[in-house]
């Protein structure tokens, strides 16, 4: 009920662009075309975590990207998850491009990562999810069929991760994932692409991986909107090698988005303070 409360206040108290919070919208084009960036591209967490598959995401998080991925998840400005949909899309495209069987043997089945359930009821939504069913919808249009298939459960709690390193959220999320009973049957009908919304030090998607791989999933690879800073390659610089050692692609096949991504000024929330709750990815 509160979520539909929301949106009705969007519509008769219309704010200023998520990104950037000038008039005209939940998102104005120069922020919906820095969302998109140049492109699917690799990145890579340092240190990676065991049983990490290959990422892609559309954006650093950081400036505009950040702002609207807040909106979206804490504010739960819900208008803004169709073009987060779009630029996970071309995450998605991204992370099955080149990869063997991808492209036959059923639809592609996009997994979200599960925030934890205290972070869904007092967000009043889960995010993750949302994003994932946008990004469906623009893959399907593109011509590649997709559904999403929310497997993924919490087994038991786990510690607020806020200012935990790459080592203790790794512990921190061992086991902490499990599919629900009887969902191998779903998970073969199709290569999954694990998606969420944002990546930091890869704990919570190779803590995916594993519980996918576990009740007989083939993970081919994950898709996020953004990812840190420092995941990416340097502009120019080599992309990332896979684990074979040879490089791999910076851009995906299909539906990706292609706007150039045009540098915006450091974007200052003057009086806010935004905690993300749930999980720190």
């Amino acid at each position: 009920m509160r979520m539909w409360w929301r949106e009705i206040a969007g519509l008769v108290f219309p704010a200023g662009c998520a990104g950037c919070g000038r008039a005209g919208g939940a998102l104005c084009g120069r922020c919906g075309a820095a969302l998109c960036g140049a492109g699917a591209r690799r990145v890579r967490p340092s240190p990676s975590p065991p049983g990490l598959p290959p990422v892609y995401a559309a954006v650093a998080y950081e400036d505009e990207a950040r702002a609207v991925l807040l909106a979206h998840k804490e504010r739960g400005e819900l208008r803004l998850a169709a073009a987060l949909g779009e630029a996970l899309a071309g995450s998605v495209a991204g992370s099955v491009a080149g990869v063997a069987g991808a492209g036959c043997g059923g639809p592609l089945l996009l997994v979200p990562v599960p925030s934890a359930r205290r972070a869904v009821a007092a967000r009043g939504h889960d995010p993750a999810r949302r994003i994932a069913r946008a990004a469906a919808g623009v893959l399907r249009r593109g011509g590649r069929p997709a559904r999403v298939l929310p497997v993924l459960r919490q087994q038991r709690s786990v510690t607020d991760q806020a200012g935990l390193d790459a080592r203790r959220r790794l512990e921190n999320l061992a086991g902490a994932l499990g599919a629900a009973p009887g969902c191998g049957r779903l998970l073969a009908e199709g290569p999954v692409v694990l998606v969420d919304d944002l990546m930091t030090t890869g704990a919570s998607l190779a803590e995916a991986a594993r519980a996918v791989r576990a009740a007989g999933g083939a993970v081919v690879g994950a898709a996020v909107v953004a990812a840190a800073a420092r995941s990416f390659t340097a502009p120019g610089g080599p992309a990332p090698s896979a684990p074979g050692g040879e490089p791999e692609s910076e851009t995906g096949g299909g539906i990706v988005c292609g706007t150039p991504y045009e540098r915006g000024s450091l974007l200052m929330i003057s009086g806010r303070k935004h905690l993300i709750g749930g999980w720190c990815r």
